[in-house]
């Protein structure tokens, strides 16, 4: 079989994320947005889901239209609503109030390219779920299905020049994202009832008890069990300065136009912790895709968001040397394994795939987990 055959086999076309009805949806939302603006006499002319990145909270592509200063026109919206528990969400709950904040702050406070967030409701008998709406941007995403790395998309066939200019001016939203003020302050609805005495201690413990959920609701697996013994022997010395991290700070979350963000997205793990969970996390993401391409036979990428650039751009725009990076490194394989983990059960569940006799084949990072575990560095 050829390197695209496999790469082709090894990565479907469509991942199925949602059991719901689209056109109850639309119905149901239609509904909601008449009790809303009782006088504009809105209606959402069309609705869809989303094939894009992301396996979280579920993504709606609205158009709705209402009349405004006596005029009628169309208002184009993203609706984020949380999973339907049958559906094998990733993550065991759905705080859509907390990224709602997190998103409204964000975009208050910085520079950060966010969407705007209308409305709120928390009320899960409208669609199921709680949700919110944010305006509808345009823009370009690295795909993730097949990944970037695979060649043939706008990214790959990038300049170098173009790849960097990206890169940095990713970096930069990091960079302008964790000089808010006050985060523990401002945050601290993120880190209510979490254990730990440190905000990466908390952090830790929040990964811990995500894996425990998913293992009782699955299967434990003995990779993800070592990794978490290797993280709590090493654990860091000294934590970085607290800080708002993202959480979930990959390309692929973000949209682009002429190589620099339009809109950053996807904010279900923001936390309050060190700036090495967002910075190695960037760089971790990209690697999670360079070990595919290994494992496929495929040709690697040209050098791009390598940790030793990333972390320098970082301190240049901040003065802050990011330590510990092979620490945070193992920290990011170990959620992505858990991610891994839990979509794998995903599509056993919907009939996409059986379950493996070892379950760590569900975990598409398992070999560069495995190296690490062995001794071999992430960075060298």
């Amino acid at each position: 079989m050829s390197a695209d055959a496999r790469a082709a086999a090894a990565t479907p076309e469509k991942i199925v994320r949602s059991s719901r009805d689209p056109e109850e949806l639309r119905r149901r939302l239609e509904r909601w947005l008449r009790a809303r603006l009782p006088h504009a006499e809105p209606g959402v002319t069309s609705l869809q889901g989303t094939s894009a990145n992301g396996m979280s909270s579920e993504t709606l592509l609205v158009v709705a239209e209402w009349s405004e200063d006596g005029k009628r026109g169309p208002h184009p919206m993203v609706v984020r609503v949380a999973p339907a528990g049958g559906d094998v969400p990733v993550f065991p709950s759905y705080r859509l109030d907390h990224q709602f904040q997190v998103i409204r702050s964000v975009g208050e406070l910085t520079s950060v390219p966010v969407p705007r967030v209308g409305w709120y409701e928390p009320d899960a008998s409208v669609l199921g779920a709680p949700f919110f709406t944010m305006e509808r941007l345009s823009g370009v995403v690295p795909p993730d299905v097949p990944p970037y790395t695979f060649g043939n998309n706008w990214l790959y066939d990038a300049t170098p020049a173009q790849r960097r200019t990206l890169q940095d001016a990713t970096v930069d939203v990091l960079a302008t994202l964790h000089r808010i003020d006050r985060p523990e302050q401002r945050f601290a609805f993120l880190d209510a009832g979490a254990g730990g005495a440190s905000p990466l201690r908390r952090r830790l413990q929040r990964s811990r008890d995500w894996y425990e959920w998913v293992a009782a609701d699955f299967t434990r697996s003995p990779l993800i069990d070592a990794a978490f013994a290797w993280l709590e022997a090493n654990f860091p010395r000294e934590e970085g300065p607290p800080v708002l991290c993202w959480g979930d700070s990959r390309i692929g979350n973000v949209m682009y136009r002429d190589f620099r963000p339009v809109a950053v997205l996807d904010w279900e793990m923001a936390c309050v912790g060190p700036p090495e969970l967002d910075v190695l996390w960037l760089v971790y993401a990209h690697r999670v895709f360079e070990e595919i391409n290994e494992a496929l036979g495929l040709p690697p990428m040209p050098a791009f968001l390598r940790a030793d650039e990333v972390c320098a751009h970082y301190q240049a725009l901040t003065g802050y040397p990011c330590r510990d990076l092979e620490w945070f490194m193992t920290h990011a394989a170990v959620q992505f394994s858990i991610v891994g983990l839990r979509t794998g059960q995903r599509a056993i569940h919907f009939g996409e795939r059986e379950r493996p006799a070892d379950v760590d084949e569900l975990l598409y990072n398992r070999a560069g987990v495995a190296r690490k575990l062995s001794g071999a560095p992430w960075i060298g």
